[in-house]
């Protein structure tokens, strides 16, 4: 593929085979000084695809200074891509420093005096880039690389006005790299203001995982909690991601399920990013068993062993729920993914339904409850009427209380990780 010998030393090292599809295109377009637009979603390789060919250059035409500048949402995708960077690195002498918010004073000089002392690949967030920035510490003179991951993400949390103020601040002649799991107009608006003559790569968005239960409700908006809480109470489940569309949400469902005594927390960007930080740890060593979230986590956070997914509300973006319901069912378990459709969503979740090429079954609603709208296909006909007929419905996931089972499909490509 072109790449330096240090790269390709570091590939074997981690026993690297094929490039996907996404690595396949990017790699020998940035290795050929293109500018990329990309559209490739979390899991396909992606973060490699920039790195490998960036740090293969940097490393080849090593200067002093910042070469190479990675702006990414959130901190926790800060720091996947620097331990990404870290082994694929391991062979040259390129150096890198991932820069966020959140920290104390102290983790603020250490990131000004490595920026001045001097860092090949500087990762940062918004908000943190902007502070260095603004005091003077950051100086691009020397930047190569201008690279947007998670670039819808950045636009959806308001970060579009930072990110056309970074560029305005770098060289004129450099290669911008923009990756971004979906590709809404905002996002072609915005690399017309910030590259010239991008090459456009465009990775299919995958269908979900085989090993993904997907079962849905038909049901009203003031039943959403309720069932929520009989999903959940009494299940023998260790890690569940509630996902809710706004911020606001979010927070009203979390305070709902702690008064049913369920132990949970809810993450959005109205958190700190220590707070959120400390929730992710505490999820992950499961201290929390349910995390009520935005979409902020259903890209690019890893997070191992997530038993059960429900999507309390129906994203705006049919790419959103592959996503969402890919949190679980990685690696070598099972997963289910649960959908609440109220009446006004059902158009959304249609769309869900083409796009993922699958009916997902709708089941009817537990015992005690009224009876939910009847779900109606393109064109009225209708699918499902949702009524109860009496006892439990017929569902793997109230029926037993086993932990998700092994599946054979295991994927061990550890630098694919987006």
């Amino acid at each position: 593929m072109g790449l330096h010998p240090h790269i390709m030393e570091g590939l074997d090292a981690m026993r690297f085979e094929n490039p996907t599809p996404v690595q396949a295109q990017a790699i020998p377009r940035i290795l050929n000084g293109e500018s990329i637009l990309a559209s490739a979603q979390t899991g396909t390789g992606k973060t490699a695809a920039f790195l490998l060919p960036v740090l293969s250059k940097i490393e080849a035409d090593p200067k002093p200074g910042i070469q190479c500048l990675i702006v990414v949402p959130t901190r926790e995708l800060a720091l996947q891509i620097d331990q990404n960077l870290q082994g694929l690195s391991y062979f040259t002498g390129v150096s890198s420093m991932p820069i966020y918010g959140g920290g104390d004073g102290t983790s603020f000089d250490q990131e000004k005096k490595a920026i001045q002392t001097g860092v090949d690949v500087l990762i940062a967030t918004p908000g943190r880039l902007n502070s260095h920035f603004n005091l003077g510490y950051v100086k691009t003179d020397s930047v190569s690389f201008f690279i947007l991951d998670e670039a819808d993400r950045m636009l959806d949390m308001g970060f579009i006005a930072d990110i056309t103020r970074f560029r305005e601040k770098l060289p004129k002649k450099l290669q911008t790299l923009m990756f971004s799991a979906t590709m809404p107009q905002k996002i072609r608006d915005l690399a017309k203001q910030i590259m010239e003559n991008p090459t456009e790569i465009n990775i299919a968005i995958s269908k979900p995982a085989e090993n993904i239960l997907q079962v849905a409700y038909s049901l009203y908006d003031h039943q959403k909690v309720a069932l929520v809480g009989e999903l959940l109470k009494g299940k023998n489940l260790n890690s569940v991601i509630v996902f809710c569309s706004t911020r606001k949400a979010v927070g009203a469902l979390e305070r709902k399920l702690s008064k049913q005594g369920l132990s949970c927390a809810a993450i959005s960007s109205d958190l700190e990013q220590d707070e959120r930080e400390q929730i992710m740890l505490d999820f992950r060593n499961r201290k929390i068993t349910v995390l009520v979230a935005t979409d902020l986590v259903s890209r690019g956070i890893d997070i191992a062993n997530i038993e059960l997914v429900i999507n309390y509300d129906i994203p705006n973006d049919a790419e959103d729920y592959v996503h969402r319901i890919g949190r679980t069912a990685r690696a070598d378990t099972d997963g289910m993914a649960i959908t609440l459709i109220s009446p006004d969503e059902q158009h959304k979740f249609r769309r869900i339904e083409q796009l993922i090429e699958k009916e997902v079954r709708k089941l009817p609603l537990p015992e005690g409850f009224e009876p939910g709208p009847e779900y109606r296909a393109e064109g009225g006909k209708p699918r499902n009427n949702n009524r109860h007929k009496g006892g439990k419905p017929r569902n793997k996931f109230q029926k037993s209380k086993r932990k998700p089972g092994k599946n054979t499909s295991r994927q061990t490509n550890k630098p694919q990780q987006g």
